[in-house]
């Protein structure tokens, strides 16, 4: 098997337009496509034969990885803790300019983060700040400096 590339990453969320103007109006991603998808092929895929999936795919600002959300819809559905400990939880990772800024406008806007940003010390992003903010449904969105950001301040 040769992996050649990754095309999306999934988060399966509450409210699809919720999440998707979280993600469009605080993170410039933009639709590429949103459709509810109740196709016998997707329902074989998901392993849910009766389900409706409510879905998006959103291009992430910078590159062609995108972001794809999904609301499940006609079955059984339960949060679950997102904690980062608890296996099964992910976090996506957003590469930004001015880290410092951009955790400012976010906290403004109401978006929850475990800490403020925070210099990374050691290993191959020594130098850089790094943030972790929490999106609707509980994720984790990391966001990264591009650079050492925290030693020009």
């Amino acid at each position: 098997m040769t992996v050649v590339g990754a095309h999306h990453t999934a988060f399966h969320v509450a409210d699809l337009d919720r999440s998707i103007a979280f993600y469009c109006d605080l993170f410039d991603c933009e639709i590429v496509w949103k459709r509810l998808n109740e196709d016998d092929y997707v329902r074989r895929i998901v392993g849910y034969p009766t389900a409706s999936l409510n879905q998006a795919m959103l291009l992430i600002p910078g590159g062609e990885h995108h972001l794809e959300l999904i609301e499940y819809q006609g079955v059984d559905r339960a949060a679950v803790d997102t904690s980062p400990p608890n296996p099964g939880t992910a976090h996506i990772c957003f590469l930004v300019n001015d880290l410092r800024d951009t955790y400012e406008t976010l906290s403004a806007a109401g978006v929850k983060s475990v800490s403020e940003p925070v210099e990374v010390v050691a290993g191959a992003n020594s130098g850089r700040l790094a943030v972790y903010m929490i999106d609707p449904d509980g994720f984790r969105i990391e966001l990264l400096s591009v650079g050492p950001e925290a030693a020009t301040r």
